[in-house]
């Protein structure tokens, strides 16, 4: 797909860290691009800086999704690209004992289905939606139609010690991936999915210097956290290039995770 200002985009979690380094890499090729998010202020900062459109949307609700594509598509038009990198996270292990009192506690199922269902549950339904507004569309030369880029993490591979609900979060995403890939094929959309490592994200921006470093001499090389204008360099080959289809690739400087 060769990106400019006859595409559009829309990009979940698009105000900040990943998102943001992907909508500000894709206006710069003249894309038009609609920013799903719950920072107004921040989407709505960004949206302005780049020419493009904020939506509120929680990628949880159903109405909240529909009424987020609507307005981005009035807006900006049909998208023939969707980057999901809205996500969040939780750390609890399943079961563990209090070492001041030996209470014995375990990981709620209701905590565990929150992160389910903005990670996993929300990057699907905003797939969903969103193919089927692609499905409106002529084909490209070439016959291709969309082309949809996912986050998943290293942890769908690796998970640390208290990431169950993320971890199965994040394999679910890899799960469906070639699934979603093979449901659009005759279609012309495409569907990858980027597995980052430890990135300079908002997570760890607030994070003291000495912590960020120690985090990135983990990595093999380079040794320090990834940028999100490397993620968004990633997601942008994944969308350009035709072949590219139905992969979840690491991107993490060879570091493989250690249990803690």
């Amino acid at each position: 797909m060769e990106l400019n200002s006859s595409i559009a985009a829309v990009i979940t979690g698009g105000a900040s860290g990943l998102g943001e380094a992907t909508a500000r890499a894709l206006a710069s090729h003249g894309v038009k691009v609609a920013i799903f998010d719950l920072q107004k202020d921040k989407g709505e900062k960004v949206a302005s800086e780049i020419g493009g459109v904020y939506c509120e949307v929680n990628v949880t609700n159903d109405e909240s999704v529909t009424a987020g594509f609507a307005k981005a598509r009035a807006a900006v038009g049909q998208e023939r690209i969707l980057v999901n990198c809205a996500g969040t996270g939780n750390a609890a292990k399943t079961a563990s004992r209090d070492k001041k009192t030996g209470e014995i506690k375990f990981f709620q199922a209701k905590d565990f289905d929150r992160i389910i269902q903005i990670n996993l549950v929300g990057t699907f339904r905003c797939i969903a939606q969103s193919a089927a507004g692609m499905l409106t569309l002529d084909p490209l030369p070439g016959g291709e139609r969309g082309a949809i880029v996912n986050t998943a993490s290293v942890a769908a591979q690796d998970g640390q010690i208290g990431q169950a609900a993320y971890t199965a979060s994040k394999a679910g995403i890899n799960g469906v991936t070639l699934v979603v890939a093979r449901d659009l094929a005759q279609e012309g959309i495409r569907c990858n999915t980027i597995m980052p490592g430890l990135f300079n994200t908002p997570l760890l921006q607030g994070a003291p210097e000495q912590v960020k470093q120690a985090l990135g001499a983990q990595v093999p090389f380079p040794p320090r956290l990834g940028n999100p204008p490397e993620y968004a360099s990633l997601a942008l080959q994944m969308i350009t290039n035709g072949y590219f289809n139905g992969e979840c690739v690491r991107l993490d400087g060879a570091i493989r995770m250690a249990p803690r």
